[in-house]
């Protein structure tokens, strides 16, 4: 499995997703758009260090044991890895489309091939538009409570276990 995290706004949301991600095992993390970068070069010194002390904090280490990458167009990456093979899936909720399956569902195994990208959205817009024409399987997590939603770093755990016990 490879991760994008696109345009996720919290570093405490990507620590706790790397944390998540090292430990069932993720292949890659692609850190798009607007998510903040571990170990960013492009960053003066000094932001540079407080972005990763912040991520730290929930990653607690993991940033260090993943193979974390940014890519300056998500779009050209993303059709790169489906013409490797790569089944794209995005993770959300609350959706009209038409490629929606939930997780917990008979025809998700069906749908899931083992090179699965599963990609993230912003926690409150969810995935940018501009994304959907190129992801293959839209995946929602089924909720019982009175909440729409659950926490990205939530959701991901979530989805990166349930994808990978299919």
């Amino acid at each position: 499995m490879i991760l994008v995290l696109d345009n996720i706004r919290s570093t405490y949301n990507v620590g706790a997703i790397l944390r998540t991600a090292e430990g069932f095992g993720v292949e890659k993390v692609n850190l798009s758009g607007y998510t903040p970068r571990v170990h960013d070069a492009n960053l003066l010194p000094h932001l540079r260090a407080k972005l990763d002390k912040e991520i730290h904090k929930t990653a607690l280490g993991a940033e260090d044991m993943l193979d974390i990458y940014s890519c300056g167009d998500i779009i050209t990456e993303l059709k790169k890895l489906k013409k490797h093979g790569w089944r794209i899936v995005g993770l959300e909720n609350n959706i009209n489309e038409p490629n929606l399956v939930k997780l917990n569902s008979s025809e998700m195994k069906e749908k899931i091939s083992d090179k699965v990208v599963l990609v993230l959205g912003e926690e409150v817009k969810g995935i940018d538009y501009s994304l959907y024409d190129i992801i293959d399987l839209f995946v929602e997590i089924p909720m019982k409570g009175q909440k729409e939603s659950f926490n990205v770093s939530v959701a991901a755990g979530i989805a990166i276990y349930g994808i990978m016990n299919l």
